[in-house]
């Protein structure tokens, strides 16, 4: 069986932060996230992703969703 490639989501944390001058110090306090954390979702390390915290940085960063995050469509495959 083949393996289907469906693309990926990526969260744009990292040019929001640059976008809006924000560090992620100040981020962390304004969502109240650990550094860490916020580190996965800014280098686009986590697996899944939590809607609470999606929640909270879209609150933090006064931002929608759809800033947020975005769909990457999968490569095509040249024969």
């Amino acid at each position: 069986m083949e393996d289907i490639e469906y693309g990926t989501v990526r969260v744009k944390l990292a040019d929001i932060l640059k976008e809006q001058n924000i560090s992620i110090n100040k981020l962390a306090f304004r969502a109240e996230m650990q550094r860490t954390q916020l580190k996965s979702y800014i280098h686009n390390d986590i697996q899944r992703l939590d809607i609470a915290i999606l929640s909270r940085l879209c609150y933090a960063l006064n931002c929608d969703l759809t800033d947020l995050l975005e769909y990457v469509p999968p490569q095509s495959k040249k024969s």
